[in-house]
């Protein structure tokens, strides 16, 4: 999260190239490939964040790792050592390029027609940064040039950096570029990456790529007023297109009507400001809006709400467009960030945020944002920040990737945060603090997340009373019940150079005060954390729940403890952690822990309490990269997502139109046919929806009635649609009665076409047993 407002260094002020986010093919160069060694492929296996199904965003890309493509260049990694290299690489690992012919190739396993990619080039004696370009070519076609650049990155020093490549710690060393091929490829395709020249930059190292098929430019919707025809915008990026759009924005207030952004780069060198309009672009690759002011860099392009003070804004959408800008420093009292202000009753929707301060930094009080299918790249801070009463707000379905600080942050600084959520996420490395992060607020959601590669001084998930404005005086401390369900981390938590220690996974902290809330963390996976899983801190923490966990490789310990506090553990099963003694614990009894059922391999009395801690063995899929650790995988990562197997509706959230006394729709999705969903009497039809967490082909619907004899025979008429984003839903199977006959086991089959939907809804229109739809079990499978 951005601190409190405090003057920083600037990093640099050098103008760079707008052309580097929508890289074009540019003029064949001359490759030398004699000398190029064989093609090989070696990186270590280690568990993917885009391999958890059904947690995390849904994605239109496909990644694949530069470690494990063919290549003649040198692997580097895994490490996850601060400050170098390979340890801000996905996965901690990449593969850098140091001479001509060298290359990275990738093989298509989808249709593709465009590709970003991350990358790192070494920083320049001054530290200015270097331009250089790296050559694509498709099945070993003509060479075509992408510019890459440095500017973007390498920090030094510590917070809040600067520019002296003198000072230790350099960080923040990874960027990305994007580029359309200019039709599609087949599966099956080469696509390689590959040096045609060393005297720009030294050393090209590839972390990754993304292959996806974008879509055609969307058109101008009926009546819109169209930015560049109605007012005169510039797409060529010529000309500053400030005031026109502003002007169009305006007008498309007054009037009612949605404001178009067609195909182009716009130079918008200030804010622009939105209330009660429709901001709509032609797609994220093709509407772009993109600038800074020459002489004064505290302006630059962003897309804002008027501040609560003067009012706010309300009703807003922001849809289909890129903003990629210039900020190539972290000063913390410029407001340059792609979308800020307060937005109530505002929605967000596939904007692409790139190189930015954050990129949505929301000061409220505002109410009821919602900020979807959205990606999140290359920030100096925060992804998103929820700052100063933001209430009943969502994050969801959002890729974040290389924030300067905190991925996802909810900050209620001296106004109540309420009912905020962040659900089916995908947050990776944030080059400084957490991955996902609470700083106070009432009835908080985190749920359905995937989480990362935390790089320094955080962990993956934190819950706190910290930062200033935090606490229970005014209101804003952690309080009601805190939901943190059904997550992943991988690789999260790492070293906090304040502290001089390891930071846990999921870590709480009482450093303005004690936490004294219902804090519930439920069906998640800890998976190679790179010190301490779970982890307390700075004062206590009371009303811990933890149910249903697994720990899977830990570098330090399964739990940290260095604060009271109070937790309840069920179900928690800890494996492959580095120290002999699970537990560090020098506060004693004062913290309080209750055991359930079914817990293992976390547990010891007494635990460790020790002056020095211990050097963090990391694992990175099996291979100790120090001290004498496990050396079983501590998981099976697997090298393509993994088959949808089983009941996918099982454990899923569900809704219904209603249902009777305690027949609530969860009973329908838990496992147990002896439970069930009854809906209202004689009142159909009736739906019952499940969210699958991820669009699937489901092609069989099992639905069941509980098998006791006392249920007799009995006919329901439903239909079944899908839709991919729970608002506009398509008939999958027609409306047709099927038969519960508890002799035969009080189960019917439906098959359905395979086509692929992440919300499944049953209409039920009647049943001959009872004036009600009935189910115990909604199952479905994609075979």
């Amino acid at each position: 999260m951005t601190p409190p407002p405090r003057r920083q260094l600037l990093r640099r002020s050098i103008s760079a190239s707008l052309s580097l986010a929508l890289a074009a093919f540019g003029t064949a160069a001359a490759v030398v490939l004699s000398s190029a060694p064989p093609a090989r492929a070696a990186g270590v296996p280690a568990p993917s964040p885009m391999a958890v199904p059904g947690r995390g965003a849904t994605v239109p890309f496909k990644e694949q790792e530069a470690e494990y493509a063919a290549t003649n260049g040198t692997l580097i990694g895994p490490n996850r050592l601060y400050g170098t290299l390979p340890s801000e690489a996905s996965g901690r690992q990449a593969v850098t390029l140091d001479a001509v012919g060298e290359y990275v190739e990738f093989t298509l396993t989808a249709p593709a027609n465009a590709m970003s990619f991350r990358y790192s080039l070494p920083d320049n004696a001054a530290g200015s940064g270097r331009d250089a370009s790296i050559n694509v070519l498709v099945n070993g076609g003509s060479p075509k040039a992408v510019p890459v650049t440095s500017k973007y990155g390498w920090y030094y020093g510590g917070y809040p950096f600067n520019n002296n490549p003198g000072d230790t710690n350099p960080h923040h060393f990874y960027d990305e570029a994007r580029t359309m091929f200019g039709s599609t490829l087949a599966a099956g395709t080469k696509v390689r990456l590959q040096v045609s020249s060393t005297s720009a930059s030294p050393t090209f190292t590839i972390d990754l790529a993304d292959f996806e098929q974008v879509a055609a430019p969307t058109g101008k919707p009926s009546g819109a007023l169209d930015v560049v025809g109605d007012f005169g915008a510039d797409p060529t990026g010529a000309a500053d297109s400030t005031a026109k759009i502003q002007a169009a924005v305006d007008a498309g207030k007054a009037q009612g009507r949605e404001v178009y952004i067609p195909q182009g780069t716009f130079q918008v060198r200030d804010h622009i400001i939105v209330d009660k309009v429709t901001l709509r672009g032609a797609g994220p690759w093709y509407s772009v809006l993109t600038g800074r002011d020459p002489s004064n860099r505290s302006k630059a392009v962003g897309v804002y709400g008027k501040y609560a003070a003067n009012g706010g804004s309300s009703n807003v959408t922001l849809k289909d467009f890129a903003i990629i800008g210039d900020i190539q420093e972290r000063v913390d009292d410029d407001q340059v960030n792609a979308i800020g202000g307060a937005l109530s009753n505002s929605t967000v929707d596939n904007i692409w945020m790139q190189h930015t301060k954050c990129g949505a930094w929301m000061d409220g009080p505002m109410d009821n944002l919602t900020i979807k299918n959205s990606r999140i790249l290359d920030q100096t801070a925060d992804g998103v920040n929820f700052h100063y009463g933001v209430s009943n707000s969502t994050v969801t379905n959002t890729f974040v990737r290389n924030s300067g600080d905190d991925g996802l942050a909810m900050w209620a600084e001296n106004v109540p945060n309420v009912k905020n959520k962040f659900t089916f996420n995908t947050v990776i490395l944030p080059i400084l603090a957490n991955n996902i992060v609470t700083y106070g607020g009432k009835d908080i959601t985190i749920s359905d997340n995937v989480m990362s590669d935390t790089i320094t001084n955080g962990g993956g998930l934190h819950i706190a009373n910290r930062y200033p404005g935090v606490n229970s005086g005014q209101r804003t401390a952690v309080s009601g019940t805190t939901t943190a369900a059904r997550n992943t981390l991988i690789r999260t938590g790492n070293n906090d150079f304040n502290w001089r220690f390891g930071v846990g996974a999921i870590w709480f902290s009482g450093l303005n005060e004690p936490i004294n809330a219902t804090v519930n963390i439920s069906d998640t996976e800890i998976l190679d954390s790179s010190y301490a899983a779970i982890h307390l801190i700075e004062g206590a923490t009371n009303g811990l729940n933890f149910n249903n966990i697994k720990i899977d490789g830990a570098g330090t310990y399964a739990l940290q403890v260095q604060s009271p506090g109070t937790a309840t553990f069920t179900n928690v099963v800890a494996t492959h952690i580095a120290q002999p003694n699970p537990i560090h614990n020098c506060v004693g009894s004062g913290f309080q822990i209750t055991r359930g059922t079914g817990n293992s391999g976390w547990y010891a009395d007494p635990p460790a309490c020790t002056g020095n801690w211990p050097d963090p063995v990391w694992t990175n899929g099996g291979v100790p990269q120090g001290g004498n650790g496990p050396t079983d995988p501590p998981t099976d990562p697997p090298t393509d997502p993994p088959t949808d197997t089983g009941n996918l509706a099982q454990g899923r959230p569900v809704t219904e139109s209603g249902h009777a006394d305690v027949y609530s729709a969860s009973n329908a999705v838990d496992g147990n046919a002896n439970t069930y969903w009854e809906s209202t009497n004689r009142a159909f039809p009736q739906t019952i929806t499940v969210d699958l967490g991820a669009a699937k082909a489901v092609k069989r619907l099992v639905l069941k009635l509980p098998p006791a004899a006392a249920w007799s025979t009995r006919t329901q008429t439903l239909s079944v649609s899908g839709s991919t984003d729970n608002s506009t839903f398509n008939s999958l199977k027609g409306s047709a009665g099927y038969t519960f006959d508890p002799s035969s086991g009080n189960k019917a089959t439906v098959t359905l076409p395979g086509t692929s939907a992440r919300y499944l809804r049953l209409t039920f229109t009647g049943n001959t047993g009872w004036p009600a739809a009935q189910l115990s079990e909604l199952e479905a499978y994609t075979s």
